[in-house]
């Protein structure tokens, strides 16, 4: 980005700040230095179009809006509540899982909020290093009425979409309520009140079929009901419990894997391979995902209950040992 573009994008924000009221792009164009430079009305528009998108792609919340009934154009503004972050204070460990949630997502929509959250974080003056070396990199991948269905229930809005059952090739149209997205045994679903059961429902997304998920009705209409755990739910249409926890038991090496000895107690002290360190006992309410995130620790720390975890473990060091000596 050249300096002059830089200077310009910087006034656009003050001034968009300094102001209760919406600014058209008349009056931006007369008060923010650089605009008056445009060769012409089409140049102008141009420029500040693309300093719009640059904006918003930098996370920067731009509204748009009127003044009063009366006018007739729209203007623009920046509310201080959404720009503004309150006090930040992150471990080190903690910034550097910030950089790597970055690169975790694989979609599109989801890549860019999370780009956009580390330009907030590093604005507040937290360092975030988002080229940290991780020993796996797992990617999380969101279906495609992931983006559609969030906003949804952000927003509170009904939803309409074409569904395919399990074990069935027919397709039928559902309406929903939607009360959440979560994940549960590496799938996305979406949990709510099925307008044409009348009852909740959980849907897998991957079922969900077409690229339009259709939000209608007022907004702030869909609420979820209070003391309802849409995780369980989903569980349950599985058949499975996830309120009760495996115990894993894991040997930390001394002042290494800060995230590990946070999520778990220390019961005591033992040594491997001649290394001293503590014996640390954590709750994991998914055993199967947990086997990526203590992996990706490596020589820091050593599962050694369950025999499964560790086993499970143990498999993805090897393939990774192999993988680095095949290159």
């Amino acid at each position: 980005m050249s300096t002059a573009r830089a200077e310009r994008l910087v006034n656009l924000v003050l001034a968009l700040l300094s102001t209760r009221q919406y600014l058209t792009a008349e009056r931006i164009r007369g008060i923010v230095p650089g605009y008056a430079d445009a060769a012409s009305d089409e140049a102008y528009f141009r420029m500040f179009e693309r300093d719009k998108t640059e904006l918003r792609e930098l996370g920067i919340p731009l509204e748009t809006g009127r003044n009063s009934a009366f006018d007739a154009i729209d203007g623009y503004r920046i509310a201080r509540r959404d720009y503004e972050l309150g006090e930040i204070d992150l471990a080190p460990d903690e910034a550097t899982a910030v950089g790597l949630a970055v690169r975790l997502w694989d979609s599109p929509e989801l890549t860019g909020e999370a780009q956009g959250a580390l330009v907030k974080l590093r604005a507040a003056g937290v360092e975030v290093d988002d080229h940290a070396p991780t020993v796996v990199e797992p990617r999380v991948r969101a279906e495609p009425a992931f983006g559609p269905l969030l906003a949804a229930v952000q927003a509170g809005q009904a939803v309409r979409f074409e569904y395919r059952r399990s074990g069935s090739a027919e397709r039928k149209i559902r309406t929903l309520e939607p009360w959440g997205v979560v994940s549960w045994k590496g799938r996305w679903y979406v949990v709510g009140h099925d307008r044409d059961r009348g009852a909740s429902r959980c849907f897998r997304l991957s079922r969900v079929t077409g690229k339009v998920v259709d939000a209608f009705g007022e907004t702030g209409v869909v609420e979820r009901p209070e003391g309802v755990n849409l995780l369980k739910m989903v569980s349950a249409s599985s058949g499975e419990d996830p309120s009760a926890p495996t115990i894993a038991s894991v040997w930390v090496a001394d002042g290494r894997a800060a995230g590990v000895r946070r999520r778990g107690r220390v019961v005591g002290r033992s040594d491997a391979g001649g290394e001293e360190g503590d014996l640390v006992e954590i709750e994991l309410y998914y055993p199967e995902s947990a086997a990526d995130w203590l992996t990706a620790h490596g020589p820091d720390v050593l599962v050694l209950e369950p025999e499964v975890l560790a086993k499970s473990v143990f498999s993805r060091l090897e393939a990774i040992a192999h993988a680095g000596g095949a290159r």
